[in-house]
């Protein structure tokens, strides 16, 4: 079982890939040491020239911000990691950054150079040893006497595990790699604040999006129950309220799959659609819709509406359209009150309805949709209070006008 398990190690395809990005700095050492002035085929100085040549190179490479870039990109692609995010891909901002990729560099060239000298050194003597047999004197390699005269048989039975030590060299060679890789091109301090800020970012846009098709659809569908319902009573006897049921439930079906439509276009990143979200202006709509659907409104609205910030009137909007469903949903046919004033700092606004003896109190505050309404008052630094009080259910929110961030 053991064995299986070791040869199929050496056939995953990252072994070759990183070999391959070590092989290129090896090469790239050479490339210096033939160009270099005083180019020699003495073994112990072309070795020394590996380290040196390389140097004045690297160091100008380093001071790029975008060697960093490419760097990160091949590292990603040739030495495969389970987490690409380890290996930072972002062009260098500060020192610090220029002088981790002058680290990687130096690294990559001095370490792949010793691969590739590795490399080329024990295929040659994987030949040398293949050929033995028709070879006549001792076999020497480098000055070594490797085999006698009469040990030449020996040889193709070395091959393989010469090969085999290679193969598993290349892969502790690998693995070493690509933790340099993991130290020199991971994400600097500045670039993990950033990506945590871009995913909490991203994790509110979805709290947003999840709120608003909540409070969209669920109202939709509550005044859209609610109608069908008083439509069926009253189908024989008053076909104009039917007639006007049919037609709220038309109109909120068509702002449901408005926003439905916009949520899906900023999902996929796609423009924003001809209808933008809706914000206090529309409040005269909201509120005889819920009077067709059954529930008597009871309206004190402050002549200052339309002098709220854009931001402030989405957000109070939505929070008193998701009052207002729990009040149709949970105490159909009863009056709602709704107290709505603006002054310069701030806008109040109260929903109360009568607490019906059927629906548990215990029922009420826990939804999704309330939380959504306490997460927008809490971004726009407001409050919000939710509470059962002498037989009422009662909803206030105070939202400040000017947002200080």
């Amino acid at each position: 079982m053991t064995v299986p398990i070791v040869i199929s190690a050496l056939l995953r395809a990252s072994v070759y890939t990183r070999w391959l990005h070590l092989i290129t700095g090896g090469v790239f050492a050479g490339i210096c040491v033939m160009v270099a002035p005083g180019f020699s085929t003495s073994l112990p100085r072309t070795l020394l020239m590996c380290l040196i040549s390389p140097l004045p190179v690297l160091a100008l490479a380093a001071l790029l911000p975008g060697t960093r870039h490419a760097e990160g990109i091949q590292a990603r692609w040739l030495l495969r990691p389970r987490d690409g995010a380890e290996i930072s891909v972002d062009s260098s901002r500060t020192l610090s950054d220029r002088r981790r990729t002058g680290l990687w560099l130096l690294f990559r060239v001095w370490f792949g150079a010793v691969v590739l000298a590795l490399t080329v050194n024990a295929f040659s003597l994987a030949g040398e040893l293949a050929l033995a047999p028709f070879r006549e004197g001792p076999l020497r390699v480098s000055g070594i006497r490797l085999l006698d005269s009469d040990s030449h048989l020996l040889g193709p039975l070395l091959v393989p595990p010469l090969v085999l030590a290679l193969m598993w060299t290349v892969v502790a060679a690998g693995a070493l790699d690509l933790r340099a890789a993991r130290m020199f091109l991971s994400p600097s301090p500045a670039e993990q604040l950033a990506e945590v800020e871009r995913r909490a970012e991203q994790l509110l846009e979805r709290n947003r999006l999840a709120a608003e098709l909540h409070d969209s659809i669920g109202h939709a569908l509550t005044l859209a129950v609610l109608q069908a319902g008083a439509a069926r009573q009253l189908a024989a006897t008053d076909p104009a309220f039917v007639e006007r049921a049919l037609t709220v439930i038309e109109e909120t079906g068509r702002r449901a799959m408005d926003d439905l439509e916009r949520t899906v276009g900023i999902l996929r990143d796609a423009p924003e659609g001809p209808r933008a979200r809706p914000t206090l202006a529309e409040l005269d709509s909201l509120l005889d819709n819920a009077r067709i659907a059954g529930a008597p409104i009871i309206a004190d609205i402050t002549p200052r509406v339309e002098d709220i910030p854009s931001v402030v009137s989405r957000e109070a909007y939505r929070i008193l359209q998701e009052a207002v469903t729990n009040a149709l949903r949970h105490a159909p046919g009863c009056a709602v009150a709704i107290d709505l004033n603006v002054d310069d700092a701030c806008l109040e606004l109260r929903v109360a309805n009568p607490l019906l003896a059927r629906t548990p109190v215990s029922s009420r505050p826990g939804g999704k949709g309330l939380q959504g309404v306490k997460e927008r008052a809490v971004l726009l630094g407001g409050e919000i209070n939710a509470r059962p009080q002498g037989g009422h259910w009662i909803v206030e929110a105070r939202l400040p006008l000017r947002l200080t961030l």
